[in-house]
């Protein structure tokens, strides 16, 4: 890491970019996008010894590259350049400026117990290098507005259930009871955010978790008897809502509070919920199943390999253990940029494409 800020300090020292000649780069309102997250942002190349570190055995969390998870669906709405990983920059100040993913695989909300596991503050130290490192190059004033046009993605929150609550759902409660663990996780976020907004970050856009219930794994865990009429785990649900719901009383505050802030929370766990119960109409033959993956419901093993998986991989609305398919990717960027085709409120208080066109002051 210290490598590649000596390369990048010593780049930037030797000239100026587009962006400080004038020639910003822009998106109706949103000059790039910045993403941090868990697996719904990065399909393990962004995750130093993933393969080695993974914990549910899934070695392919999404079907292909990053370019069909839900934030790089919505840069092609944008008309944005993807974001590329953070760990796979060339160390040009051009590529800081088109947008960069700080997300991992399996990263969690709390603090990683593990090398190989990147926890929120983790990459929201590497934010703040990238802004030092804008400052340096593009000056106070320039960088201030640049990173105030920006768009930051935060998508957090279903790795700590999976691993610190699923995988040992007695020994957790044992410790928290799920307000209370609800409310640490929460915590952590509206501290991201305020962190954020010291960053000069106006924009936000905030992903609650998905109904970890309904997914293959748990399945295979819980077993039958303790599904719901949609075959869904109902405690697991009810533990994931408290968190969604939490989250977002807490962005209402945070937007109240906070001039010129526009953060945006994006129910994704309704948006699901309605593809749960009616596959059909939206064009799905398996809403159980995984994918890619073996065993009772696909879940014994996660997908080790792209062979394993199944045949069209748009008939199923899982695609491992935990992850949605690309098809109910496309879907929820649809309704999420739109209010189109899940839920029409499913983003709040609004639409991904009204806070694009959100301006915010460059006032100091």
């Amino acid at each position: 890491m210290e490598a590649f800020t000596l390369l990048l300090v010593a780049i930037v020292s030797t000239g100026m970019t587009n962006f400080a000649m004038g020639k910003e780069k822009t998106s109706w309102n949103v000059s790039a996008m910045y993403v941090l997250g868990d697996s719904s942002v990065d399909c393990g190349a962004n995750t130093l010894f993933y393969p080695i570190f993974h914990l549910n055995l899934s070695l392919l969390p999404c079907n292909g590259s990053n370019s069909i998870l839900l934030p790089y669906l919505l840069a092609n709405k944008m008309g944005l350049p993807h974001a590329e990983p953070f760990y796979t920059q060339n160390g040009t100040i051009d590529g800081l400026l088109s947008g960069v993913n700080y997300g991992a695989a399996h990263a969690t909300i709390l603090s990683a117990s593990s090398l190989g596991h990147q926890s929120l503050n983790h990459q929201l130290r590497q934010v703040f290098e990238t802004v030092q490192l804008l400052q340096l190059q593009l000056g106070h004033e320039s960088s201030r507005r640049f990173i105030r046009s920006s768009m930051f993605y935060l998508s957090f929150g279903k790795d700590d259930y999976i691993d610190l609550f699923l995988r040992n759902f007695s020994g957790v409660m044992a410790h928290y009871n799920d307000h209370l663990f609800a409310d640490i996780l929460v915590n952590q976020m509206v501290h991201a955010m305020m962190n954020l907004y010291d960053m000069n970050v106006r924009k936000v856009v905030v992903m609650g978790i998905l109904p970890l219930g309904c997914a293959p794994s748990s399945f295979f865990q819980w077993h039958a008897d303790d599904a719901n009429a949609t075959g869904c785990v109902e405690e697991i649900n009810e533990v994931v809502l408290k968190y969604n719901v939490l989250l977002e009383d807490s962005i209402v505050r945070l937007n109240e509070e906070l001039p010129d802030a526009h953060i945006v929370f994006c129910d994704l766990y309704q948006g699901l919920m309605k593809i749960i119960s009616y596959p059909h109409f939206f064009g799905f033959e398996d809403a159980k199943n995984a994918c890619c993956g073996l065993g009772l419901y696909g879940a014994e093993i996660g997908c080790i390999t792209s062979d394993m998986a199944c045949n069209p991989v748009s008939s199923n609305v899982w695609w491992d253990l935990y992850n949605p398919t690309p098809q109910v990717n496309s879907l929820l960027a649809e309704s999420t940029w739109s209010g189109q085709e899940l839920l029409s409120n499913i983003c709040r208080p609004t639409t991904i494409h009204d806070l694009v066109h959100t301006s915010v002051p460059h006032r100091q």
